[in-house]
């Protein structure tokens, strides 16, 4: 195996030069830099990536955690990140917590440790007072999820008016009986979008009973199995705001099953305009989240954090949301009791 030594000595040029030139370090002319590099490959030698970082202070690995793999929302992300981070020569790592607070701090771990540069958060299932620690150690970036204590760079969407925005929609084809869904409990975006979705209510004058909100909903048979519960009411919901395009289509699918007509019968808005709405009969209205602007604008700013060390200062950046009306919930004169 070839080392630093055999590459200095091909290339008649000393060992400090050599590392000059793998470390891209100023002072080095552009015909020695031909000369290692034609050396280099020659011999076939390839730096060590671990000894670099080393020397460099930087793992160039970013750490992304997110709650599932397997929503198609962050798989998008995931996929745009991926993309700016290999223009800068960075790696990246998912982490995937399962809306487990503790693997959480334990994912955080890997940049106290120097595992990686930075973490980019799409969740925030402890407490900021809890995360903030971390600072000491790296940039943290809140992208989707957000929190009003927190004094890092915050990328997410107007969650109040997604909630409010779709659910209006559902107002005005004029239905008056609305289920709303969310995710996770505790988090600030599934808190906004249902004070959005409470905001319309009101304005409408419309009443909510408590058994038509349904939390902790991710997944395409929480969809199925909501469905089933509301049908399953002596007064069923007409609409219902999921506020995931996955649970929209379990809704749907569960709804031909039990001969429920949408949007006749049910109307059903979901959130992301992930590819399943335009797959799904009928074709579902949907929030539409630009996740890939989200993901390369979330990467550029860390990448620019890491760059200035200038990291603990609040920073929000704002991408606007737009509703995608399809036939899940429009209505051509039909009345809604």
């Amino acid at each position: 195996m070839a080392t630093i030594e055999d590459v200095a000595k091909l290339a008649g040029l000393s060992k400090t030069t050599v590392s000059r030139v793998i470390n891209n370090q100023p002072y080095v002319s552009e015909e020695k830099k031909q000369l290692v590099i034609e050396a280099m490959k020659q011999l076939g030698y390839v730096p060590n990536s671990s000894a670099r970082s080393l020397r460099n202070q930087k793992t160039e690995i970013i750490a992304v955690i997110i709650p599932r793999v397997m929503n198609p929302f962050f798989g998008q992300f995931v996929e745009s990140l991926e993309i700016v981070a290999s223009q800068y020569h960075y790696q990246l790592i998912v982490c995937q917590t399962l809306y487990s607070a503790k693997k959480e701090l334990d994912y955080l771990n890997l940049l106290k440790t120097k595992q990686v540069d930075g973490v980019i958060m799409t969740t925030l299932l402890n407490g900021w007072e809890a995360v903030e620690p971390f600072l000491e150690y790296g940039p943290i970036i809140l992208c989707n999820e957000f929190d009003e204590q927190a004094n890092v760079p915050m990328i997410h969407m107007d969650q109040n008016y997604g909630g409010y925005v779709a659910t209006k929609h559902l107002i005005d084809q004029g239905y008056n009986k609305i289920a709303f869904c969310c995710g996770n409990v505790n988090s600030n975006v599934s808190r906004a979008r249902e004070e959005g979705f409470r905001k319309a209510l009101r304005e409408a004058g419309l009443y909510l009973p408590e058994q038509y909100i349904f939390r902790n909903v991710f997944t395409f048979e929480d969809g199925k199995n909501v469905l089933r519960k509301m049908m399953e009411m002596v007064e069923a919901p007409t609409a219902v705001f999921t506020g995931s395009d996955e649970v929209a289509a379990g809704m749907i699918s569960e709804s031909k099953r039990l001969g429920v007509r949408v949007p006749e019968e049910l109307a059903v808005v979901g959130f992301d305009n992930q590819a399943i709405t335009e797959l799904m009969e009928p074709m579902i209205t949907t929030v539409n989240q630009p996740v890939k602007e989200m993901g390369h604008l979330a990467m550029e700013v860390m990448m620019e954090k890491i760059k200035t060390r200038r990291y603990k200062e609040r920073e929000v950046h704002l991408l606007p949301l737009t509703l995608i009306v399809r036939d899940s919930s429009k209505l051509a004169n039909y009345n809604v009791y």
